[in-house]
């Protein structure tokens, strides 16, 4: 019994040694990866075996043949618990980043959606406020000249499209972030949207005093896509370049192919975009117009992001950069002849002229 306690002793001791340096080294290590901290801990467990060995061995209570196989058998457990330990703490380490990772991602989606429920709320109150205080004047007959009357019915209904036009900007952006965006995928000419959607803009440019250049439809390429989508697309990019460009300015739509796939670009004149906001600019609700005209930026600020959404939807990819006296839009998009991802970069697309 006493050789028994006098082996316990020893034992003890050699372990709270190594468990002793282990904490200084876990100390030392703080703030390092998760798999040097797992390293230390098995160490430890392995030492602190190791320890109470030898000192009995010390003590002659082990032979020299049992202490050979007892250190042939501590060492193959800590090599393969050693291994264990690490691939469990690169494994562990990753969770561990993603997880933060996620994390950071979910505060920042969740400011994105208070930023856009403070935009969303500013947008349709004052429209509403206006509305309300028309539609009682009318009703309580404080207006009765039929040139006022007009022109309350004019301003209703203008006011009643812009909310509309919102409340479809928000429906579609939550389509694509619920991932419900189903796409029917075709070959498109990508000139015929872009005519429709110039036909479309040019009462909107005309009236601002702006012009859209266009290249003939024969240099434009043809894209898997959907026709309804890319027409969103290439709309509200020729909408945003209208109304951010000052009267007698241009906006220039271009578009081609090459080994990245099919391309389309909208330039304008706007006078360009901070530095500091370029990587916002498709962020939803973002409206910086620092550099920009901003008596003209009435729009709900969710177009761009609509347009990075429904692109990406496509597996293409869109930027934006300054370019002379305004900024580009470049969307790529898989041609019809290569299906697949398009390239991310731009660089191949020629300068739009204006």
């Amino acid at each position: 019994m006493r050789d028994v306690l006098h082996t316990f002793l020893m034992a003890l001791s050699g372990s709270l040694l190594v468990a002793l340096a282990g904490l200084g080294a876990l100390r030392v290590l703080r703030g390092r990866s998760v798999t040097a901290h797992i390293a230390v801990i098995l160490l430890v467990t392995v030492l602190s075996v190791l320890a109470g060995i030898l000192s009995a061995a010390m003590r002659m209570f082990i032979s020299d043949h049992d202490l050979h196989v007892l250190l042939i058998v501590v060492g193959t457990a800590a090599t393969v618990s050693l291994a264990v330990g690490l691939w469990a703490g690169r494994r562990l380490a990753r969770a561990s980043m993603w997880a933060a990772e996620a994390r950071e991602r979910e505060r920042e989606a969740e400011a994105r959606r208070r930023e856009l429920v403070a935009w969303v709320s500013h947008d349709l109150r004052t429209p509403l406020a206006g509305l309300r205080a028309m539609a009682e004047a009318l009703d309580d007959g404080v207006v009765s000249d039929p040139g006022t009357v007009a022109d309350y019915h004019r301003r209703i209904s203008a006011e009643t499209d812009r909310m509309a036009a919102l409340v479809d900007d928000l429906f579609e952006l939550s389509r694509i972030n619920a991932g419900a965006l189903r796409l029917s995928v075709s070959d498109v000419p990508l000139g015929d949207v872009v005519s429709d959607a110039i036909a479309s803009a040019t009462p909107l440019a005309a009236a601002g005093h702006i012009s859209i250049v266009a290249e003939p439809s024969s240099g434009w390429p043809v894209v898997r896509g959907s026709v309804p989508e890319l027409s969103r697309v290439v709309n509200n990019l020729i909408r945003n370049a209208i109304r951010y460009t000052p009267p007698d300015g241009t906006v220039t739509v271009t578009g081609g192919q090459d080994d990245g796939g099919g391309w389309l670009a909208v330039s304008d004149t706007c006078g360009g975009i901070p530095e500091a906001d370029l990587p916002r600019v498709f962020d939803v609700a973002f409206r910086g117009a620092t550099a920009r005209t901003p008596e003209k930026s009435a729009g709900g600020g969710l177009g761009l992001a609509i347009v990075r959404g429904l692109v990406e939807a496509h597996h293409g990819a869109v930027a934006v950069d300054n370019v002379g006296a305004g900024c580009r839009f470049v969307v790529r998009l898989p041609s019809a002849d290569r299906p697949g991802r398009a390239g991310t970069g731009h660089q191949a697309a020629p300068a739009a002229a204006g």
